[in-house]
């Protein structure tokens, strides 16, 4: 079986691969689609070293095997791909902090002691059955593929600890910052400004109910005019550039939360006289936790996210390369591009 990876800069390999090994605790799911991850696209960019594992880790299909050890999945289940849990044994576990389980972890990064050695782009994968979510039938295949970003912004807004009625800014309208900002409204913020630059971007966080969109050199205005001076509540930081962080802290009011969810791949200049003066709280976010997915499920299920809104098309894997490419130049009519392996 062949299975495309992320080979060098700009370079996208099909590689072939042993079919997928059944293992006990694990499962052999038959992909439908694959969401293409903004680190995929920096990987791709810049030709640094990158796990086969983490080349395509949006995923969802149908269970095709499941291992007789395994009791709450059966062939034919929609499943989306999620986090290893807690593994109770690692020196994070063990000191009571199973949100940083190092297994966990390990998940994250492409590695998965059940799964395949390759990621998703391609027509079928191994996976541990304890990291997989299932799907219910109100939801699509677009949007099961988009489950594993929308709970990276969903996990980010949850540690950013948003009160109701904040007034909230989030940088950058990706995947991410679109479904942060859906996370944002949920969480009762009076105020919602979405900074994005492309005009579609914008175009379709207003229609996802951020209160008003603007430009990155329009931002302090507003937010000065919206609070009367004082700075944002929260800042949500979503668009993963150098400059954003700095500039996030300096929207914020004193006393405000920032909340870092975009990751950039370059060293950011900060001015910490300004944090410490401001006494800001920054968290960061990577990821989520496995008891992350289940109200995220549950709320793309009933409407209150809407996740198919992001999807702008879909290519084959003889397509990857291109799709890459017009991502990461800042593609206009792109937000969200699936991957149908089986196309």
């Amino acid at each position: 079986m062949q299975a495309a990876i992320i080979s060098g800069r700009k370079q996208i390999e099909a590689r072939d691969y042993p079919e997928p090994e059944l293992r006990a605790g694990g499962a052999i799911v038959d992909l439908t689609f694959c969401g293409i991850c903004g680190t995929d696209v920096h990987a791709f960019y810049s030709g640094d070293p990158y796990p086969p594992g983490l080349c395509g880790h949006e995923w969802t299909g149908r269970i095709r095997e499941a291992a007789d050890d395994v009791e709450n999945l059966a062939p034919g289940d929609r499943v989306s791909v999620g986090i290893l849990p807690p593994c109770g044994g690692c020196v994070s576990c063990r000191a009571g902090l199973g949100a940083w389980c190092q297994l966990a972890l390990y998940s994250l990064g492409g590695g998965d002691p059940r799964g395949s050695a390759h990621g998703a782009f391609a027509p079928r994968i191994a996976a541990s059955a304890s990291r997989l979510v299932r799907i219910p039938d109100a939801i699509s295949d677009a949007a099961a593929a988009m489950i594993e970003p929308a709970t990276v912004a969903y996990h980010g807004v949850r540690l950013g600890r948003l009160r109701v009625g904040d007034f909230a800014v989030v940088q950058g309208a990706g995947p991410i910052g679109l479904f942060a900002l859906q996370w944002v409204r949920l969480a009762g913020a009076r105020e919602v400004v979405v900074v994005e630059p492309s005009p579609s971007r914008a175009r379709l966080a207003r229609e996802l109910g951020a209160t008003t969109t603007c430009l990155p050199s329009e931002i302090a205005e507003i937010v000065a005019d919206g609070t009367g001076g004082l700075g944002a509540d929260a800042v949500v930081e979503c668009a993963g550039r150098p400059e954003t962080i700095q500039a996030a802290v300096d929207l914020v009011r004193r006393g405000g939360t920032v909340t870092l969810i975009g990751l950039s791949d370059r060293d950011a200049t900060i001015r910490p006289g300004i944090w410490l003066m401001k006494e800001v709280t920054v968290r960061c976010s990577i990821a989520y936790e496995q008891r992350d997915f289940g109200p995220v499920v549950d709320m793309i299920a009933d409407g209150r996210v809407r996740a198919d809104a992001l999807h702008s098309r879909t290519v084959g894997l003889s397509r990857l390369a291109e799709a890459m490419t017009a991502l990461g130049a800042g593609s206009a009519n792109d937000v969200k591009i699936l991957v149908d392996p089986n196309a």
